[in-house]
């Protein structure tokens, strides 16, 4: 069973992000009705904020909260793209240097922010660096910081206050709109409760990290050992033992699904899937780039949760060690 929760979802993530999506656009109809998320200005044009963020996820937060207020540039945003292999251009650069609002998300996943930024040094603008928000050192080795639940709310906030600090006579409705986002995470904050209550220390595969702080927050343990994900995130040829460990996690059937990163892949991953498949472990497909269109952070999130979910109720037999 290969179970995708985003750009070619199941049944069920389908099911689970058509109600999700329903819920949030009635968040979001009804606290802020004439503010699209797109960040477009209405027929009043009123100024803008412009912004720019690395990856996609963080865009679509700066304008669910700036909405009518911000104009949003997202970097990365291509799901079928590698983004540890992305090289920036002139065009980049321009966009970056144009921004007042920057928010990338540090730990050596998008440098090339860091670098273009000290190229075009402005002392009016504002940079949202979420490893530095976070207060987490530079050894922290998952840096795929949006699956954290707690990492939007927190960018949410600074996003609130720093288009406070340039339009500060819509404070009010920066605040609104936070407000309307941190309630609309509480399906998928709850959809990771639903997992922890019902497969209490789940067991599963990874073939990357990706949505590794996910597992921890639904009480799923990853049986995968981290120096073969780190492998497999930083390309590099993982050692023999790595791999025969994950193989007979799956020959074993000792993993309820496997977690598979559908936006980068190689022969190694896509000798587990096979595994997998092979062996009647259900497969979970994560990204690490917001797939659009049809999806907003919080639907993202929750179809994968779901997806999650989904393929634990669904393993063919209990994992045993």
């Amino acid at each position: 069973m290969r179970i995708r929760a985003t750009s070619r979802p199941s049944r069920t993530a389908v099911a689970a992000t058509a109600v999700a999506a329903t819920a949030v656009a009635a968040l979001l109809g009804g606290a802020c009705a004439t503010a699209p998320l797109a960040g477009a200005a209405p027929s009043g044009k009123p100024r803008t904020v412009v912004a720019v963020a690395a990856e996609n996820g963080y865009a679509d937060v700066i304008s669910q909260i700036g909405g009518r207020y911000v104009t949003v540039t997202a970097i990365m945003s291509n799901p079928n793209t590698d983004p540890h292999t992305f090289e920036s251009s002139a065009r980049v650069s321009r966009e970056v240097g144009a921004a007042r609002l920057v928010v990338q998300n540090g730990l050596g996943y998008d440098s090339f922010m860091t670098r273009i930024e000290q190229a075009s040094p402005s002392s009016s603008r504002k940079v949202i660096d979420v490893q530095r928000l976070l207060g987490l050192p530079d050894s922290t080795p998952n840096p795929h910081l949006w699956y954290k639940p707690t990492t939007m709310p927190a960018v949410a906030k600074a996003v609130a206050k720093v288009l406070t600090h340039f339009q500060p006579a819509h404070a009010a409705y920066f605040q609104r709109d936070l407000q309307v986002f941190d309630a609309s995470l509480a399906p998928y904050d709850r959809e990771l409760a639903r997992i922890k209550s019902a497969f209490p220390h789940a067991m599963v595969a990874t073939t990357e990290p990706v949505a590794d702080y996910m597992l921890q927050a639904a009480g799923v343990d990853d049986m995968t050992p981290w120096a073969l994900q780190a492998d497999i995130m930083n390309t590099v040829d993982p050692p023999p033992q790595g791999v025969s460990l994950q193989d007979d996690l799956l020959t074993g059937r000792k993993v309820g699904a496997l977690v598979y990163n559908e936006q980068v892949t190689s022969s190694v991953t896509e000798a587990f899937l096979k595994l997998a498949q092979a062996s009647r472990i259900p497969v979970v497909g994560v990204y690490e780039t917001m797939p659009t269109p049809g999806y907003h952070f919080q639907t993202w999130m929750l179809a994968e949760a779901d997806a999650l979910y989904d393929a634990l109720a669904h393993r063919t037999s209990s994992p045993k060690l």
